[in-house]
């Protein structure tokens, strides 16, 4: 039986949503081993000047403990 553990992270692109989550699980999974999944539990973004300048997802991370 594996045992998960599940982290929270948060990632941001200029970009787009998407393009964040993928930053994201990039990430994670230079640090984490054994990446399964991830789920996204909010979303936001950065105004300037009346302009989004930033996408930001804040997501949780799910990996597999050796």
């Amino acid at each position: 039986m594996a045992v998960a553990k599940v982290t929270e992270i948060t990632s941001g692109s200029k970009k787009s949503f998407h393009d964040a989550i993928e930053k994201g699980v990039a990430r994670a999974s230079k640090t984490l081993k054994n990446v399964t999944g991830a789920w996204v539990n909010e979303e936001s973004v950065v105004v300037k000047n009346g302009k989004v300048t930033e996408w930001r997802v804040n997501m949780k991370v799910t990996f597999i403990l050796n």
